[in-house]
């Protein structure tokens, strides 16, 4: 790789890295102008998110040199968003030979991501407080899919309805690496959830995908509204997924076994109303 490339996507992670130390840092209610010193307030918060994103995405690399698939390193988004970023994505650059191949590049990030947003969950749930309801009135809720719900009932005596959590920066990581998981794991267009069902399925994967985009549209208009603004994007962007090129070689037991995994990971951190106003 260029020198100018590399260049290019080490500035980008530093960027990314300041962002989220920014928004790290203003969620432990920093005022950065007033106080920048305490800007390492926000690190939990940075270095946990990064190296979700961050095992998602080279996961991806190591599976497409794996198998020769050309991609590039890691693009990082810094954003001036409540998280500092909107992720991290690779571009590849040649086509995809096999199912096989197409399966493991999509499901390689995913799961990483997976492992290390449980990690962080557990890790951050054990530095949560669990206060009295009241103290969260006018709070922006979040949601919790099933894998988060369990992992907080285990971890936390609380009473949900009379009692509510605060999460430590670090658990508000791991909620959005498993959030993120389950919307990467859609299976519809370019998403690696897209590349796993076209894996798993072929061509009838059309099937699956026209049926999630009304599905997501119904969603919006009876829980949340971002699931319509997610399924108009991803019209936009396109439902087929472009063929690969040895189409008729079949997957192998194990690599079937591994997409049924995923379909399990998105059913286990899917969130049907991520964002609510208590």
């Amino acid at each position: 790789m260029q020198r100018k490339g590399l260049f290019l996507h080490l500035i980008l992670f530093i960027f990314t890295l300041f962002s989220t130390l920014l928004a790290g840092a203003m969620q432990a209610g920093v005022s950065i102008l007033k106080e920048p010193e305490k800007i390492y307030k926000g690190l939990p918060f940075a270095l946990t998110l990064m190296s979700i994103l961050l095992a998602h995405e080279l996961s991806h690399y190591f599976a497409s040199r794996k198998h020769r698939v050309k991609a590039t390193l890691p693009y990082f988004i810094p954003a001036p968003t409540i998280i500092g970023t909107f992720g991290a994505f690779i571009k590849m650059k040649s086509p995809i030979s096999t199912r096989k191949a197409l399966l493991d590049i999509g499901a390689s990030g995913p799961i990483a991501g997976f492992i290390i947003s449980v990690m962080v969950s557990i890790i951050g749930l054990s530095l949560s407080k669990v206060v009295p309801i009241q103290e969260t009135k006018g709070a922006i809720s979040l949601g919790d899919s099933l894998l988060f719900s369990i992992l907080s009932s285990l971890i936390l005596d609380y009473q949900p309805g009379s009692q509510d959590i605060l999460l430590h920066p670090v658990a508000f990581t791991g909620w959005i690496g498993l959030f993120v998981t389950s919307i990467n794991l859609i299976p519809i267009g370019q998403l690696d959830g897209g590349h796993i069902a076209y894996a798993l399925f072929g061509e009838k994967y059309n099937l699956i995908s026209n049926i999630f985009i009304p599905i997501m549209l119904l969603l919006g208009l009876l829980l949340w509204e971002g699931w319509a603004i997610w399924a108009v994007l991803l019209l936009i962007l396109g439902l087929r997924h472009p063929p690969i090129q040895y189409p008729e070689v079949p997957l192998d037991r194990k690599r079937r076994f591994i997409g049924w995994i995923t379909l399990a990971i998105f059913a286990l951190t899917f969130i049907p109303v991520p964002f609510k106003i208590l």
